[in-house]
C-alpha cells in the first residue's frame, strides 16, 4: 500500500491570501496545532522576507526542537547562493525548499537565464546549503505550464536536478491550469522519467487543487501539499 504523506503549506503560501497576515505568536499557535494534528511536515515561512518572519520561524523552530518535530519544519529559499541557506541556519531550520523554474517560461522570461545557467546556480545553492546542514527539496515553479509548453525544458532541469543532493522534487501547478487528467498524464511522465520522491502542490484557481491532488497521488506523487 502507498504511504500519503501530508505537507501542511497554510504558515507559507496559504498566507499570502489577500487579507491574512498571521503575527508570529498566532503561527506558533497554527503550527503547534498541525503538528499535533499528524501531518507529515509544516512549511511556516519563506526566507528572508521580513523580521517578522524571522521572529515566527525562530518561535516554531525553538518549540518544534523541544518536541522531536524540527525535521517536520520546512521554510522556502530561493536560488541566491547563499543567503537563503544562511537566513534558515540563523533561525534554526533544517529544511530548505529551494524555489526552481519548472517552465521555460519562467526561466527566460523573468530569470533571462538558459537553462543550463539556471542549473548552475541551483547547484551552487543546493550545494552550500548541504554543506551547512541543511536537507534540500525543489519547488518546480509553473511545473504546470512547463509540462504543457515545453517538456524538453522541464526533463532537462529534472535530469540535472537528479544528480544533486536533493531529497523531493515538488510539483507545481502554480497558476491552477490542469485538470485531472493532466496531472495524471504529467506526473506518471515524471514518476517513470526519475527515481526521486515527488510531492504535489495544487493551486485552487479553477476549483480542481482537490481532485487534482488526489489524481496526483493515484499516479505516483507520494506527498500533497495543503492549506
Amino acid at each position: 500500500m502507498q504511504n500519503i504523506e501530508v505537507m501542511d503549506t497554510t504558515l507559507r503560501d496559504g498566507e499570502q491570501t489577500p487579507g491574512i497576515s498571521y503575527t508570529a505568536d498566532e503561527k506558533l499557535v497554527i503550527a503547534e496545532a498541525l503538528l499535533r494534528s499528524g501531518v507529515d511536515a509544516i512549511e511556516v515561512g519563506s526566507a528572508g522576507v521580513s523580521q517578522g518572519e524571522a521572529v515566527a520561524v525562530k518561535k516554531i523552530m525553538d518549540w518544534a526542537r523541544d518536541h522531536d518535530a524540527a525535521d517536520k519544519i520546512e521554510v522556502l529559499g530561493f536560488v541566491d547562493g547563499t543567503t537563503s541557506a544562511d537566513w534558515i541556519v540563523r533561525h534554526g531550520g533544517r529544511v530548505l525548499n529551494l524555489l526552481a523554474k519548472g517552465s521555460e517560461h519562467h526561466c527566460t522570461v523573468q530569470l533571462r537565464k538558459s537553462v543550463e545557467v539556471h542549473l548552475a546556480d541551483i547547484e551552487r545553492t543546493v550545494d552550500y546549503a548541504v554543506k551547512n546542514g541543511l536537507s534540500v527539496n525543489v519547488y518546480l515553479e509553473d511545473w504546470s505550464q512547463g509540462m504543457v509548453d515545453s517538456q524538453a525544458y522541464v526533463m532537462t532541469l529534472t535530469n540535472g536536478l537528479s544528480r544533486m543532493p536533493v531529497q523531493r522534487l515538488m510539483l507545481c501547478d502554480t497558476l491552477g491550469v490542469l485538470n485531472p487528467e493532466q496531472i495524471a498524464t504529467y506526473v506518471r511522465v515524471m514518476r517513470q522519467n526519475f527515481d526521486l520522491p515527488l510531492d504535489f502542490h495544487g493551486h485552487n484557481d479553477y476549483g480542481l487543487a482537490v481532485p487534482n491532488s488526489i489524481a496526483a497521488l493515484r499516479c505516483g506523487a507520494g506527498r500533497v501539499h495543503v492549506t
